[in-house]
């Protein structure tokens, strides 16, 4: 993820009002109440003597039905324009993009602050199924055993069938101390199971540091605001313990700041080397290289990924295999691929639009394929309840082949 999409961008704020030749009541009355209008083109009435690409007389006739014979009528009228608006981004098909209302607005802002309530668990969609991304440690959703790639069939008694992540997320958070029940399926199973989890309050973690021996082992969990400076730490510590080799492992990291991945592809490669590159819809945007002192472009290193590796993760690992040739050991990665941008509305609602893709070095989008490992090596449920890493056992044995060569 980006930095700049959990920032709110300034700029021209658009509404769309069509003008019907005939005109309903409403459209008056509305009109009244709201009587800034603000266009866009190509739209029926408002560009005489150029193609008609859309009317916008069946939005306001069903507005006028609804008004008139729904049932319903403890809806607001700005309920109606925020379902309206839903149903909007919804149309672009992409799962990543979605409108907030003001409240919802606020708890997402709330979420990347980095210490929030709920269950401690990434989610996100792949094919059309609401998953789990990634526990993070010491967490709710990791103490109950829920892993990354498990598919959320429940929140409650409500079917995922259909919901966005954000829809989903507003499930799953709540005041901490109460809980929620999700209904698992995982690969290998043969029926589903149900996890009741108490929320709790959620702070972000972001590296863990040990030597293996002979071996520095850095796990980290995401790529906060102050990722660069602990693995700066864990290098300077490692060095004093007479490190030989680096396992960087990036399990279960969902992503973070775009800026963070960088900053830590910099002490692989030498300054000014790809690392990433924003295509958007009119071609390459932006490019980011390689600003560090390259303390490490000739140490021996390898890197584990698995299905919680998402989107900053992928981007690192993905630069370090492209341009260093560096190993990939374990499972074949989320695929997040894809760049949001928050952009405001005028009352404090927001829509969150996905506006590019990020492209590897060596050319390849991300977006939904992931990383293939180098090595593959699954971890079992046995592997799991035991407390054994078969994925970092094969790091350690690859990494000190590597080193005795």
């Amino acid at each position: 993820m980006r930095t700049r999409q959990f920032v709110l961008i300034g700029g021209t704020v658009v509404a769309v009002v069509a003008l019907l030749a005939g005109g309903f009541t409403l459209g008056f009355s509305y009109g009244k109440q709201f009587p800034k209008v603000i266009t866009i083109q190509g739209v029926t009435n408002l560009e005489d003597g150029k193609p008609v690409s859309v009317d916008f007389g069946n939005f306001w006739e069903a507005w006028q039905l609804i008004k008139e014979n729904s049932l319903k009528e403890d809806v607001s009228d700005q309920d109606k324009v925020y379902g309206a608006l839903r149903g909007l981004v919804a149309s672009l098909g992409d799962p990543y993009s979605v409108f907030l209302p003001p409240e919802e607005d606020q708890k997402f802002h709330e979420d990347i602050e980095g210490n929030f309530g709920g269950i401690g668990a990434e989610i996100g969609i792949r094919k059309n199924q609401l998953i789990i991304v990634a526990p993070l440690k010491n967490t709710p959703a990791s103490r109950a055993g829920l892993l990354a790639g498990d598919q959320i069939l429940k929140v409650n008694a409500s079917s995922t069938d259909g919901v966005t992540v954000d829809q989903a997320v507003r499930w799953i958070r709540g005041p901490k101390e109460t809980s929620v029940t999700l209904t698992i399926f995982r690969n290998g199973w043969e029926d589903s199971k149900e996890f009741k989890i108490t929320r709790g309050t959620i702070v972000v973690p972001t590296l863990d540091f040990e030597m293996k021996e002979d071996i520095a082992f850095v796990q980290l969990h995401s790529f906060n605001a102050n990722a660069n400076q602990l693995f700066w730490q864990a290098l300077i510590e490692a060095e004093r313990k007479g490190a030989r080799g680096l396992i960087l492992d990036l399990r279960n990291n969902p992503g973070g700041y775009l800026e963070v991945a960088v900053d830590i592809a910099s002490w692989f490669l030498p300054r000014g080397t790809l690392v990433v590159s924003e295509a958007s819809r009119t071609g390459t945007d932006e490019i980011f290289r390689a600003n560090g002192n390259a303390a490490l472009v000739d140490f021996p290193a390898v890197a584990l990924i698995n299905q919680g590796s998402a989107s900053a993760s992928e981007i690192l690992a993905g630069a370090l295999r492209d341009q260093r040739k560096m190993l990939l050991i374990g499972e074949t990665s989320f695929g997040k691929g894809t760049v949001q941008q928050l952009l405001p509305l005028r009352d404090d609602s927001s829509v969150k639009l996905t506006i590019a893709h990020w492209v590897l070095p060596g050319g390849r989008i991300l977006e939904n394929e992931g990383l293939v490992p180098d090595i593959e090596v699954k971890i079992s449920d046995k592997d799991v309840a035991s407390g054994n890493d078969p994925q970092l056992a094969k790091a350690l044995e690859v990494l000190r082949g590597e080193i005795n060569r």
